[in-house]
């Protein structure tokens, strides 16, 4: 076995769902504010006893129900989430358990917005390795949990929900290598610190990085998939901002693809927000199997990672 390749994908959100309307209640702002800047129209918030790794486990039973495989199958579980209430244990151990999966590797990974991207590519790196056959990868955030409501240039951004993939190894890999790093200087510009901890981010200089250097990456990541943006049937990027999706993806020239804008009624789900767009994309069958999807994460800590993959 030389590669992996994704093989289905699920994704959940929670029920109940907040409106620019709702937000223009509770804090200084409007519905024309909000999609004039960001593009948002709606949120899914959680619960306020509906857990990360709930989320998690839910996405992750549809896909492994969309895979055809049992939970049995499965011999690594890596989450990917930076929400994490507790330390230990893990959210990849705790969903495990309520998938009923028998002693697979489970590890968390906490690099925010890129979390998934960079999950798949370790999941894919340790499964050329020879370590692991069969993986779930999950993204999965509580967003909510972590936001000053009385604050409107964050609060309306922020949205809960969970994506998962299930990848298998194959002799024809499906997950090309990842082009991922970081930029020190910039690590500052989203985070979630403090006491109580607050999500918080300049989303300024976000926004300027986002458009100006993030378009030369994503190309670089089609490169070591071999394909030109040219071959994309879609491209999904970190749902953070309509304003930054849509001039990103003109720069990369991705010129025949589809664009995921899930940002629009998911709002920003941090490390869940790629896989349940495109959890999205392929439930409404949108993407013909096969064809090569751009994957590309970044924001807390400036890190960034993407791949090219194959339609499932």
């Amino acid at each position: 076995m030389i590669g992996s390749r994704v093989v289905a994908l699920g994704h959940y959100q929670p029920s109940k769902v907040l409106t620019n309307e709702d937000l223009s209640a509770m804090v200084d702002t409007t519905d024309e504010w909000i999609r004039t800047r960001v593009g948002i129209r709606t949120r899914r918030i959680a619960a306020d006893d509906e857990t990360v790794d709930q989320m998690a486990a839910r996405a992750a039973e549809k896909a492994l129900a969309n895979a055809g495989m049992d939970a049995a199958e499965i011999d690594l579980v890596i989450v990917a989430t930076c929400t994490a209430w507790d330390r230990s244990p893990n959210m990849a151990a705790r969903v495990a358990r309520r998938l009923g999966i028998p002693g697979p590797v489970a590890l968390d990974l906490s690099v925010a917005c890129s979390g998934f991207t960079h999950a798949l590519g370790t999941a894919d790196s340790l499964i050329r390795a020879g370590t692991a056959t069969k993986a779930l990868v999950v993204g999965a955030e509580k967003l909510s949990a972590f936001t000053d409501w009385t604050d409107r240039t964050t609060c309306v951004l922020v949205g809960d929900g969970a994506g998962a993939a299930v990848l298998t190894a194959s002799e024809e890999p499906g997950v090309a290598p990842p082009v991922w790093g970081s930029v020190p200087e910039m690590s500052e510009v989203v985070r979630i610190e403090g006491d109580p901890a607050r999500f918080a981010q300049d989303g300024q200089r976000v926004f300027r990085w986002a458009t100006t250097v993030l378009p030369d990456i994503a190309r670089s990541a089609c490169e070591k998939a071999g394909v030109t943006p040219e071959d994309l049937a879609a491209v999904v990027l970190h749902q953070a901002n309509l304003r930054i999706i849509e001039p990103v993806a003109q720069k990369i020239g991705a010129v025949n693809a589809i664009v995921a804008r899930d940002v629009v009624e998911s709002g920003n789900t941090s490390a869940a927000s790629i896989p349940i767009a495109l959890s999205k994309l392929l439930e409404r069958e949108e993407i013909t199997p096969g064809a090569p999807i751009l994957l590309f994460g970044f924001g807390g800590g400036m890190a960034y990672a993407g791949q090219v993959i194959r339609c499932p």
